[in-house]
């Protein structure tokens, strides 16, 4: 009967300690370790466009789109894509815009060893910087996923975990209609918002066609757009968030 009651009080325990770690690795407002940036507390009416998974063979017209109303973002890029992209990362630079980290492989980095996060992590700054940026870029995680190993790992190089605080992709019905994602964006957006579009692939042709009627309403409405780094350097970044 003792070794009945053990054995259930250590499955309880690991049941517990299973669905603590589902709800952290996909969390939007806490992390172990580091800074987590979503949004910037600011009143000033400053918000940041970020694109993720590029460059790829669709970068030059969004590229064109951000040229054509003078606005500046930034772009979430995976290594491998920049090796077989190089010449779209380096005009990504060359335009005023700001490279950020999304890993070098695109895999999720939850239960992943620290030698193999550290490879994701620095071979693709290696890449950024070989395209011109000079700044030491942004990591955001595949999917926004993390754990332990990850934050960790990016708390002793003094950099944040960032994620975003508005997707109108995350939604299937409304992902498919431009109209629909600029409505998602504005019934949402407020100052220091992060909005994460996902414009880089070939499927997402509402989102590219969203994009220019997207810029257009935020200014509209008072809005500037900016990058990342100059969203946070605006006011500071926020507190770190710990669990």
């Amino acid at each position: 009967m003792r070794i009945l009651l053990r054995a259930a009080v250590l499955v309880t325990i690991f049941v517990a300690l299973a669905a603590g770690a589902w709800r952290l690795h996909k969390s939007r407002t806490h992390q172990l370790f580091t800074e987590l940036v979503t949004r910037v507390e600011t009143s000033d009416s400053l918000v940041a466009l970020t694109f993720d998974d590029g460059p790829s063979s669709h970068t030059d017209s969004v590229l064109a789109i951000l040229a054509s109303r003078d606005a500046r973002a930034t772009f979430f890029v995976v290594g491998a894509a920049i090796e077989s992209n190089p010449n779209d990362a380096r005009r990504i630079v060359d335009q005023g815009h700001e490279l950020g980290n999304h890993s070098y492989s695109h895999q999720r980095l939850v239960l992943r060893g620290p030698s193999f996060v550290r490879g994701e992590i620095s071979s693709t700054d290696s890449l950024i910087h070989s395209v011109g940026q000079v700044e030491q870029p942004f990591f955001r995680p595949p999917y926004g996923k993390r754990l332990v190993v990850l934050p960790w790992i990016l708390s002793r190089q003094g950099r944040p975990v960032v994620l975003w605080d508005l997707e109108p992709d995350s939604y299937p019905e409304i992902a498919a209609s431009p109209d629909r994602i600029i409505e998602q964006v504005m019934d949402g957006v407020r100052p220091g918002s992060v909005i994460l579009l996902h414009t880089e692939t070939a499927a997402r042709v509402a989102q590219r066609a969203a994009l220019g009627q997207l810029i257009d309403r935020l200014r509209s409405e008072g809005y500037r757009l900016t990058t990342l780094r100059q969203l946070l350097s605006s006011q500071g970044s926020p507190p770190a968030a710990h669990f």
